[in-house]
């Protein structure tokens, strides 16, 4: 029954607890008595927990495997078969959106002694901004602008802000890891960055891909260290606080270890297939 979802039960839950469990097995003559420790016991014994969940999404895009290959190769310093020379760049870029500024009722109260700190929960929105990055993988170097909003026109401002300094600007060929999204998507995005920076190579993501973007660990980052809990009485704040995190984070940086390879990408897509198949 934990292995099973409530509703092939006819039972009004989303997802089982220990209680609900117990209860349900109880009601249904399956056992006599049971109490949660036991339930728990027995689960446990096989790594068995119903009351977690975790969101997924199948593969819609009909080339996501030739598509993912070509950025897992270039993260493995390869393109078309061939290795990567020194003068060949790979950057990974996106946008992260609508970073408020919340402003708290009260100020914020730093940790004491036996005390964390205290964050105030009402707050005042002092409006958003969109923060763009770009990450050269293989330098760990992190270029970033902060913009009213995303867009084509600040897109391609993060764009020229990258290739418009050495060793980008004579770069052999320097290849751009993009996502779909509206600032920079499909062949117009290609025909529109080529035509200014002919040594410029989009590599686009498969749809709903964005976790094969490197960009996204830094925006991780920055999230957990620079802007939670979000703490800032004006939008000012906010962007002088992503550029100096940034200049501060690109002191420490290497090289993200990714390990994720075109065969455990083969392994991932035989998976979901077989799963979308029992499904």
């Amino acid at each position: 029954m934990a292995c099973e979802l409530p509703s092939q039960h006819g039972i009004p839950l989303s997802r089982f607890s220990l209680s609900e469990l117990a209860r349900e097995v109880v009601s249904q003559g399956i056992v006599a008595r049971i109490s949660e420790a036991t339930v728990w016991r027995w689960l446990n014994e096989d790594a068995i927990r119903p009351w977690h969940h975790r969101s997924w999404i199948f593969p819609r895009d009909p080339a996501f495997r030739e598509k993912a290959g070509l950025v897992l190769d270039l993260y493995n310093g390869s393109w078309q078969g061939k290795p990567l020379k020194k003068d060949d760049f790979v950057i990974s870029a996106d946008e992260k959106t609508s970073i408020q500024a919340r402003a708290r009722r009260h100020p914020t109260r730093a940790t004491r002694p036996g005390q964390i700190a205290r964050v105030e929960h009402e707050y005042k929105r002092e409006g958003a901004l969109a923060y763009l990055a770009a990450w050269d993988v293989r330098r760990a170097k992190v270029f970033g602008r902060c913009e009213v909003t995303s867009g084509i026109a600040p897109f391609d401002r993060l764009v020229a802000q990258v290739m418009s300094q050495q060793p980008y600007r004579s770069a052999r060929r320097v290849f751009w890891i993009l996502d779909n999204g509206s600032s920079h998507r499909g062949q117009a995005c290609v025909r529109r960055l080529r035509k200014k920076w002919r040594n410029l190579f989009p590599v686009h993501l498969p749809i709903h891909a964005s976790w094969l973007n490197q960009i996204e660990i830094y925006f991780s980052v920055v999230q957990r260290k620079a802007l939670t809990p979000n703490d800032f009485q004006s939008l000012g704040q906010v962007g002088e606080r992503l550029l100096n995190f940034q200049d501060r984070y690109e002191k420490i940086a290497k090289p993200f270890e990714w390990k994720f390879t075109r065969k455990d990408l083969d392994e991932l897509l035989a998976k979901t297939t077989d799963n979308a198949e029992a499904a």
